[in-house]
């Protein structure tokens, strides 16, 4: 059973320590529980090298404690002090046009650079040392939003020597890697490692081994800087330990990152990620404005919920899941920045609770008068009125403490995300529109269109019980047990396009793909699509962006209006050799939903369920009403009822 908690992010190094009591005092009247601090304090904290000053730190943990919050303490390593660039100068990262970043907001560090990390390492086990065994402070959190503002891929110094020796352990010699990588091909063999430079900067496009290469490379430094903070706060405290994560960020796996921590948050901003990171038409767009995407929140809420089940090794519907920011109203910095509608603030909190989060905090408490988040809604004004979502978080307290349980299920139909694929696709995307987050995410908006609930599991699973229904787009590399795993779930399984065409070094494999289990259906040639040539499909629909000519004779369950194979099948096994349409997507989904044995909904324009062990969660994104089988769920408005 999962204990539903409100929370919110406070900075009491930005007000009077007069007013931090009162502030302490009204959010536990508001029904608050969890109040997060700390992540951007290391110049408060280390003024100058060696000289930690702590009493403000420990009377804000003693001031929020004793009101009655939980405190969940962030390591600073965001926000570097000043005088960390005068110790360490060569510690900036550097943009793929090889200029260095700089000082003056935040984010202003190189993964790669060792440094720093020791000195992350520094702070982190001081922190530890000082609050591990206080009872007031019971999460921490680790750094802050990994890749914000594009900052876990450098390409400074500090990382080509790490990705040299990163090459070295994983190949072993430069002829090994010439092979895998096929650096045969414009002369492009390397003699030591040394030689070897990262794919920037290039006449033309760099080989997308390397690339590829260099994106694992550069996970695995965030995922290495990660776990040295996470190790040093393991040495002095019990309390489970979270990462922040973001909205449709690739440039990391968040698998391999979420296996050190206890929890998986990530921070959601609805309206700010529909105008600044949504591929949508602008109609859609214009529809939910003051909403947000029906389907993005969800569908990190699913991701996440599936990383906070790693580490210990749990079904993804026992994952740890919290929502660590939560957009209250306008933010600052998203092309444009409306208000959301009344009700969305206690909408999008609903909603995570539907999808299993424990705790959803709101950003921030007040909203701050300076700098660069000045234009940042809070829960408060920066003349400490209340602005609209204080009461809406209220509402949402006291809904809490009627119904505050409520148990998550494995859900039917499950969707793997990978990030590695995410990687492949980005360095040979051979369409311009070609986006392997986009590809996944149409698939899960149109099983979330059906009714369905929805499982999104990393490509290394091996085990499938309980779901009947799979779903792998765009799966870079197939291989024997992954296939294995697949081809024995039990599942009507649904691969493609672009499933198994590559090996795990970016070659085609030979024989072509996709190489699925007993589909006699070979990828005979490749074309992408420009947006105003689709291939219409004989049912209804089209594809677009890609197309895969497909030679064999495996069952043809979807063709094009000219008679080519569109989707083919052996037995469970479902190859789509192309990218649906929204039309053809959908009734692809619910096709194989019937197959599947699942019942489906014809759900009305904006309007989502959730089904939890107890109860459904109907959540309307609509600015109107929306009735459905004889109930009515109003604007911005969620309901639930208890299951049968």
């Amino acid at each position: 059973m999962t204990n539903r908690t409100l929370g919110v992010c406070y900075y009491p190094e930005h007000w009077p320590q007069e007013m931090w009591a009162a502030d302490a005092a009204e959010m536990v009247e508001t029904g608050l529980t969890w109040v997060r601090i700390g992540e951007f304090a290391w110049s408060r904290i280390e003024a100058e090298p060696g000289t930690l000053t702590w009493d403000w730190l420990d009377d804000a943990v003693e001031t929020l404690g004793a009101a009655g919050l939980k405190v969940i303490m962030g390591t600073p390593t965001a926000t570097p002090p000043r005088w960390m660039l005068d110790k360490h100068p060569d510690m900036l990262a550097y943009d793929a046009e090889g200029r260095r970043r700089g000082f003056g907001s935040r984010r202003h560090y190189c993964f790669s650079h060792e440094g720093y990390r020791e000195e992350s390492r520094r702070i982190t086990t001081l922190m530890a040392e000082r609050y591990g065994a206080n009872p007031h402070v019971q999460a921490w959190q680790t750094d802050n939003e990994y890749d914000c503002h594009d900052t876990a891929i450098s390409y400074s110094p500090s990382a080509r020597l790490a990705f040299q020796d990163w090459l070295a352990q994983r190949y072993q010699s430069t002829d090994a890697m010439n092979r895998a990588w096929g650096n045969v091909f414009w002369s492009m063999d390397y003699d030591g490692f040394d030689q070897v430079g990262l794919p920037n900067l290039t006449v033309t496009e760099p080989n997308p081994a390397h690339i590829l290469a260099f994106r694992r490379f550069s996970s695995d430094q965030v995922v290495l800087f990660n776990k040295v903070q996470c190790d040093a706060i393991r040495k002095h405290s019990d309390a489970p330990i979270v990462h922040n994560f973001m909205g449709r960020i690739t440039s990391f796996d968040h698998y391999d990152v979420s296996r050190d921590l206890d929890i998986a948050s990530w921070d959601s901003y609805p309206l700010g990620f529909l105008m600044d990171r949504n591929d949508a038409p602008e109609d859609f767009k214009s529809r939910y404005l003051r909403q947000g995407d029906p389907d993005f929140q969800a569908f990190h809420h699913d991701l996440y919920r599936t990383c906070g089940s790693l580490r210990a090794g749990e079904a993804p519907e026992n994952g740890r899941l919290w929502v660590m920011e939560q957009q209250p109203g306008p933010v600052n910095w998203a092309p444009w920045n409306p208000a959301p509608l009344p009700g969305m603030a206690r909408l999008w909190a609903w909603e995570a609770f539907a999808h299993g989060a424990e705790a959803v905090c709101y950003f921030r408490w007040r909203q701050a008068p300076m700098a660069q988040e000045q234009m940042h809604a809070g829960l408060k004004r920066p003349d400490n009125a209340p602005a609209p979502a204080l009461s809406e978080a209220a509402q949402v307290a006291a809904e809490i403490a009627q119904m505050p349980k409520a148990g998550t299920i494995r859900a039917q139909v499950a969707l793997i995300f990978d990030f590695d694929s995410a990687y492949a696709w980005e360095a040979q995307p051979q369409g311009r529109d070609f986006d392997y987050f986009h590809l996944v995410y149409e698939t899960y908006r149109a099983l979330r269109a059906s009714g369905l609930s929805v499982d999104i599991l990393p490509a290394d699973r091996r085990d499938y019980t309980g779901y009947t229904l799979i779903f792998a787009p765009g799966l870079l590399h197939l291989g024997t047990s992954r296939m294995a795993a697949l081809a024995s779930s039990g599942a009507q399984v649904v691969l493609g396009p672009r499933a198994g065409t590559r090996d795990t070094e970016m070659t085609m494999p030979t024989p072509l793909g996709p190489n699925i289990l007993g589909l006699d259906a070979t990828i005979a040639f490749t074309e992408s699509l420009p947006p105003a040539h689709p291939i219409a499909l004989e049912n209804g629909g089209s594809i677009w962006k890609w197309f895969e000519a497909l030679e064999g004779n495996a069952d043809v369950i979807e063709a094009t209006t000219d008679g080519r194979p569109a989707m083919v099948a052996f037995g469970a096994l479902h190859y789509l050799a192309g990218w649906a349409d929204p039309e053809a997507l959908v009734r692809i989904v619910r096709q194989m939903a019937a197959k599947a044995g699942l019942d489906t909904l014809d759900l009305p324009e904006g309007l989502r369920v959730r089904d939890t062990a107890t109860h459904r969660f109907w959540i309307n994104y609509g600015a109107e009403p929306s009735m459905f089988e004889g109930r009515t769920i109003g604007a911005a408005d969620v309901l639930w009822e208890p299951l049968a």
